[in-house]
């Protein structure tokens, strides 16, 4: 069974004091009317990532307004690692939004409005979802498949549901499970893609619990566990939570003893340095007592772990062997399951720091270096002698030590700050060893192609006078091309004319796929060469002379710029190009022939073929003038920006609004 996350939209759950068979309308007008207004449908371009790229796409979720100053809250899988957000009030209004902090393991972030001008906000209200009951009427608000905001009707059916263990891997958010610590508020109201992070709401018009998933039946994080997040994320910017370094399980049946089952302990952790171990039976926790007999109430004892100081000291009750034990512990502040995803353009890698949970899976002693999580096919990394791979250790880069991220970032902007190539020297760890390698970097710019000989070619277009064809044209038998088009008007033929001979030797042409025949023949000529054709013209053949001039620059022999902040590639315009249909009256511009998937010129819907003529208000001559202009943005580092682009016959203009990095 696979859960699905809904899409977007956070609210807090709050109490029920009637059910469904005894709701009125007016009891659900009346619960609409008090959340409706804070309601918002919230756009996002969100970053994933993977082979060693950051790849950008648009979704859509929903939130609530839970303060006047424009705080949103909604969930972290909607808008946790988002580079763009906007939210569309219930008035339709949009409003550009911040993201404040975001909480992978309790699935919440909280954003905050950024109007024009200052103003005060609609807000809803959160309620206790201790209070909830199997039966109680509630409403999911939200904006199902991005559509308009919308009301759905239902039930609780279980206001203490945990995922079942046959459901592998549960609800794993960065690294995080959200079911260690998230009891869900399980109910049957309609939520669809775009529900997630909006309100349950009871008939008070009180939110009791944030939607987030749906798998059949829809599951809501309670208020209780909402709200205190959104506070922390709003005061601090991130959630502090004590940490002991225990796994806890429900205890085995034999046991009659009430407490939380120790499964494992961590080595070098607060508890193993407490004394405590494994298959110890944790009876209290500081002042809270704790019984875990069923899946359903470990949640509440990892919750009262969590809710511990960092730094301050507590006592624990704990029962071995049959004998009770009192120790004392100081809990540290639990860290972050996985650190935060970075892609290096330059070398071609997605890296990460190391977080304590990481440094352990890779059996490092440290959370000293820079982690690769992925690498992109013909990278600098990949393409590295010897080459470098996912899960290996960067510590040093010509002899320079590395601690995380910004360091190999502000290294590699060192090395290549008067040049557009660098070449490191890498030390890494993979596994147990210390390797070296030497890493060739470059930086997006203008390539000079590799320019073809050039060989003769006549100015016109043709095709191969296949043998039915010469027998309905009266030339049984006879082979050559057909002219079906007079590119250079200096040349002296005609469309219709058949060219039998060059220079007296048959052009022996029969099939499609044989234009090479007459075009080698060609090509035996010097360029600006005579050359004497035997041509079937007005029923008899007739002597012509032509020149055959240099054949054209192809595409692939143009200049090309590469754009890797923004995602595309263009090239300069070729005569081939120019002699298209779709680009009549084009003389000058750069066409883009390659547009990154998830990239910020792909989420601007520029595309393949595109001729980009302006940028800015600047205009574009070729692809040098496109270097220069885009350099001098990514300087200045604009909001969006603005391309004027001729797309088949029509113009059209293309916003890109990038995420600058920080």
């Amino acid at each position: 069974m696979r859960t699905r996350l809904a899409t977007l939209t956070l609210l807090l759950s709050t109490p029920v004091l009637c059910d469904a068979q005894t709701a009125s309308r007016a009891d659900v007008e009346r619960a609409i009317a008090a959340v409706y207004p804070s309601l918002v449908r919230i756009s996002v371009v969100s970053a994933s990532y993977a082979s060693g790229r950051e790849v950008r796409s648009e979704a859509s979720g929903s939130g609530t307004i839970i303060s006047p100053e424009g705080f949103v809250i909604t969930n972290h899988h909607v808008a946790g690692h988002a580079r763009r957000i906007v939210c569309t009030l219930a008035t339709q209004e949009e409003v550009p939004a911040d993201l404040v902090g975001t909480d992978p393991l309790t699935d919440i972030t909280v954003l905050k409005l950024r109007p024009s001008a200052p103003r005060s906000f609609p807000v809803a209200k959160f309620a206790a979802a201790a209070r909830l009951s199997r039966g109680d009427t509630v409403l999911a608000l939200g904006s199902p498949l991005a559509l308009s905001q919308s009301v759905t009707l239902g039930i609780v059916s279980n206001p203490e549901m945990v995922m079942p263990r046959a459901m592998s891997g549960g609800v794993s958010l960065d690294g995080e499970d959200v079911g260690s610590i998230v009891r869900w508020i399980g109910h049957d109201a309609a939520i669809f893609p775009g529900n997630s992070g909006g309100p349950l709401v009871n008939l008070l018009g009180e939110i009791v619990g944030v939607n987030e998933l749906s798998f059949g039946l829809a599951a809501a994080i309670p208020a209780d566990v909402v709200k205190p997040v959104a506070e922390a994320l709003i005061a601090h910017g991130r959630v502090r939570r004590g940490w002991l370094g225990v796994e806890l399980q429900p205890r085995l049946n034999q046991q009659t003893q009430p407490g939380a089952l120790v499964a494992w302990v961590e080595e070098g952790s607060p508890a193993a340095a407490a004394g405590i171990e494994s298959g110890d039976l944790l009876v209290r926790v500081d002042a809270t007592p704790l019984d875990v007999k069923f899946p359903e109430q470990l949640p509440l004892a990892n919750q009262a772990i969590a809710s511990l100081t960092p730094g301050r000291a507590v006592a624990l009750e704990l029962v071995r062997g049959g004998a009770s034990k009192r120790l004392s512990i100081t809990p540290r502040e639990r860290t972050a399951a996985a650190a935060v995803r970075t892609e290096i353009r330059e070398w071609g890698v997605v890296a990460a720091g190391l977080t304590e949970t990481s440094a352990r899976d890779l059996g490092r002693a440290s959370t000293g270096g820079v982690r690769v999580v992925s690498i992109r096919s013909g990278g600098a990394a990949q393409q590295a002698k010897p080459p470098i791979e996912p899960d290996d250790v960067i510590v040093e880069v010509d002899g320079k030590p590395l601690k995380a991220v910004a360091d190999l970032r502000a290294l590699t902007d060192a090395a290549m700050v008067a040049a557009e190539r660098a070449s490191l020297l890498v030390t890494f760890e993979r596994g147990r060893e210390r390797r070296l390698t030497i890493v060739e970097l470059t930086r997006g710019q203008t390539d000079d192609p590799i320019l073809e000989a050039r060989k003769a070619w006549l100015a016109i277009g043709f095709q191969v006078l296949t043998l039915p064809l010469a027998q309905r044209l009266g030339l049984p038998g006879r082979t050559g091309v057909r002219v079906t088009r007079v590119i250079d008007p200096a040349v002296p033929l005609r469309v219709g004319d058949i060219i039998l001979a060059v220079d007296g030797t048959p052009v022996r042409a029969t099939a499609p796929g044989d234009e090479q025949v007459f075009t080698a023949a060609l090509r035996q000529y010097g360029v600006n060469a005579s050359v004497a054709l035997t041509v079937h013209r007005d029923g008899a053949e007739v002597p012509i002379t032509v020149r055959v001039r240099p054949a054209p620059r192809q595409a692939r022999e143009m200049r090309r710029y590469e754009d890797a902040a923004m995602g595309f590639r263009a090239r300069d315009i070729s005569e081939v190009d120019l002699d298209e249909p779709r680009l009549s009256g084009v003389t000058e511009g750069a066409i883009v022939d390659a547009v990154e998937p998830g990239g910020w010129a792909a989420l601007a819907r520029l595309g393949t073929g595109d001729v980009i003529t302006e940028v800015g208000g600047q205009r574009i001559k070729d692809v040098d003038a496109l270097a220069n202009v885009m350099k001098a943005a990514a300087a200045a580092r604009p909001a969006s920006l603005v391309l004027r682009v001729r797309r088949g016959v029509r113009t059209a203009f293309i916003e890109i609004e990038p995420a600058w990095p920080k």
